[in-house]
């Protein structure tokens, strides 16, 4: 063969692969462009293959993935099974676009909403805000443009037709719909609904916001596993710390007191921190410099070495009500298991207090047993209180 048609032949088919090559980073580059638009978006499609806890979703020209840790807790798929879900991320992944669908984020609850209330669509009723635990409960906060139009009633729809079949989509998760208010005096209690409350106390300083309730509220304001207070913190935007009228008081008396021990920081302005929320070690050892000089009229060195006696004093309640929580537990170990008990099985490592509901407050796909937020929560205060009296 003429080895000038044999370099022919290999030039054309090179130039072809070239082709072929060109053309697939196109259709590749034109995908992964139309799908990138769409973060965010839900989309529906029909599950192709579901192995190892990962579901592989064909959505027509283009496959996602939806991955064990982005679907509601508990649930399954089956082949041919239709589902709908937000995208989440587009890559380029070498020739090939990877889209990862969601079904834990706070968009889908939105663009479900959307898809079966006309109003939201219309403009008239707007969702403002969304915080969500995924399979197990969701607050979404929503307000009317029309007087006439009562947005809670216009989302729960007739009978809840509306809302069942946004709640049958997420799987038996359960909605509240909060009626939304700029005024945080109005929407933390909205937020906390079905709980009746007496009080919202706004630290401005602090971003904090104490609500006070009747001690047959305290339960039900806080919720199981304090997933009511938790919601409500994130949907609002503010840390929501619930107790009722008594214990306030003796937190008042006991951060006066605690403050007022520390060298350097006289009566009168621990009294005014307490007035600004201000109740623990904690919350002093975070103040602005700026803040407590201008309250204090105190010097820079004088307000470091109060801050710093404050986190040295919160590090000391701290490991104080880890060993007091370590205690107890090896108590009821004791009780429930008679006979020997080896000291190694008894002594778990327990983290400091406070910690237990800063890995509640994580984001809605942190879904791991907490402790009860009632006892977190008393824990975590008691732990960082200034106590009655100190030396």
């Amino acid at each position: 063969m003429d080895p000038e048609e044999i370099t022919g032949r290999i030039g054309a088919q090179t130039a072809k692969q070239v082709i072929i090559q060109k053309i697939r980073e196109a259709e590749r580059d034109s995908i992964h462009d139309e799908y990138e638009e769409q973060v965010g978006q839900m989309v529906s499609g029909l599950v192709t293959r579901f192995d190892g806890g990962v579901a592989t979703v064909s959505l027509g020209v283009t496959e996602a993935i939806l991955p064990r840790s982005e679907q509601i807790p508990g649930e399954s798929f089956h082949v041919n099974e239709r589902i709908r879900a937000t995208i989440f991320e587009v890559r380029k992944s070498g020739s090939r676009v990877k889209i990862i669908l969601s079904r834990i984020r706070p968009q889908l609850v939105q663009r479900l909403f959307e898809q079966e209330i006309p109003e939201i669509i219309d403009g008239v009723i707007e969702i403002r805000a969304i915080s969500r635990e995924p399979g197990y409960r969701s607050k979404v906060a929503v307000i009317s443009s029309d007087n006439r139009v009562d947005c809670v009633g216009a989302c729960v729809g007739v009978r809840g037709n509306r809302i069942k079949n946004i709640v049958e989509e997420l799987g038996g998760e359960r909605i509240d719909i909060v009626r939304w208010n700029d005024d945080l005096q109005v929407l933390v209690p909205n937020a906390l609904q079905p709980a009746e409350v007496d009080e919202v106390i706004l630290c401005q300083m602090l971003g904090r916001g104490i609500v006070l309730v009747g001690e047959d509220q305290l339960s039900l304001a806080i919720g199981r596993r304090g997933q009511n207070v938790r919601l409500a913190s994130k949907l609002c935007g503010w840390d929501i710390e619930i107790m009722t009228r008594e214990e306030l008081d003796q937190q008042i008396e006991r951060a006066v007191d605690g403050f007022s021990s520390i060298e350097g920081l006289e009566e009168s302005v621990a009294e005014r921190l307490v007035g600004e929320g201000f109740l623990s070690y904690d919350d002093l050892s975070v103040i602005e410099p700026d803040d407590l000089m201008e309250m204090g009229e105190l010097s820079a060195e004088a307000v470091d070495a109060i801050v710093n006696e404050a986190e040295n004093r919160a590090t000391v309640a701290e490991e104080a009500a880890a060993n007091e929580r370590r205690k107890q537990r090896e108590q009821e170990h004791v009780e429930e298991v008679p006979g020997e008990v080896e000291v190694g099985d008894a002594e778990e490592e327990t983290p400091p207090a406070g910690e237990e509901v800063q890995e509640q407050e994580q984001e809605a796909t942190s879904l791991d047993e907490p402790l009860d937020a009632d006892v977190a929560s008393e824990d975590a205060s008691e732990a960082s209180a200034p106590p009655q009296s100190s030396s």
